[in-house]
């Protein structure tokens, strides 16, 4: 399906983009604990929500 270089490129690929990812994220730490205080909350009900949903739509499936 893909050629042996394709997949070379794209595990290069990879693993240059989370490097990249986490030095920039290590780099804005201090911004992010500064400005984003109460994210980790929002987080948690966003995941509760689509879970409800889940259980919701396996109710009315039976």
């Amino acid at each position: 399906m893909f050629t042996t270089g394709q997949l070379i490129f794209a595990a290069i690929f990879f693993v240059i983009f989370v490097a990249v990812i986490i030095f920039s994220y290590r780099k804005d730490l201090k911004l992010h604990r500064k400005y984003y205080k109460g994210t980790l909350y929002i987080l948690i009900g966003f995941i509760a929500f689509i879970l409800m949903l889940f259980v919701i739509k396996s109710f009315l499936r039976s």
